[in-house]
């Protein structure tokens, strides 16, 4: 996809906030053993490339303004604004269509595990990958069919099939792309019961129904026989 770009001169946090008033995005292309150059590229076009069918691994032909000659380049890294999420800066590398070159890829999971219709939950562990391939060979995504896995599976990235002409960087028993496992049940503590309240009754709660009545108090022994007079 062609992309035009405009070289600039001046470099800054405040030439780069210039270019964003004006719809201009601040980037550099790096070449290949030769010296960077600083550019800004208008907003729309930077959108309607990355945007395409490629995505954000789309090769670019940046031709800069004036010029005839075009560089094949790749979205090396870029910069968001934490707060619009916009792209704020961008850094293109050159890159020769025959030789490989090392990109992250997004994993895609696809279907619905069976251990999920029996209640368990799937997790996507890893959601990049590393790989190594011919510039035009670097696909937009990866597709993982989990479908089949059950309760207490994992798939790793000794589980993605082979694609020819492409080679997997990372660890393929270690990198863990996804899993599923049961739900976690998060269990409420018992009350606890403090020493000596246990069995006792609130102030002033008569005793429950059918409980015996507590004896009565001896009364106080008369001072004499009833009926007769002392002495």
């Amino acid at each position: 996809m062609k992309l035009q770009v405009r070289e600039r001169e001046r470099r800054g946090s405040a030439d780069a906030r210039r270019l964003r008033r004006e719809g201009l995005i601040p980037g550099v292309l790096y070449g290949s053993g030769k010296e960077p150059h600083a550019i800004s590229i208008p907003e729309r076009e930077l959108r309607r490339v990355l945007t395409g069918g490629s995505g954000l691994h789309a090769i670019l032909d940046v031709v800069l303004e004036g010029q005839q000659t075009t560089h094949a380049s790749i979205l090396k890294e870029f910069q968001q604004d934490p707060i619009r999420g916009h792209i704020s800066h961008v850094d293109l590398q050159e890159v020769r269509l025959d030789q490989p070159i090392q990109a992250s890829v997004n994993v895609q999971l696809i279907g619905e595990p069976e251990g999920v219709k029996e209640g368990g939950v799937l997790s996507q562990v890893q959601r990049e990958i590393n790989v190594e391939a011919l510039p035009m060979e670097i696909p937009e995504h990866i597709d993982l069919d989990v479908s089949g896995m059950a309760i207490g599976d994992t798939l790793r990235l000794a589980d993605l099939p082979e694609r020819e002409g492409m080679k997997y960087l990372d660890n393929p028993e270690e990198t863990v792309l996804a899993t599923v496992t049961l739900p976690t049940r998060v269990e409420e503590p018992e009350p606890e019961v403090e020493e000596g309240e246990e069995g006792e009754l609130p102030e002033g709660e008569e005793a429950a129904e059918g409980a015996a009545p507590a004896p009565a108090e001896p009364e106080a022994e008369a001072a004499g026989e009833p009926g007769t007079d002392e002495g």
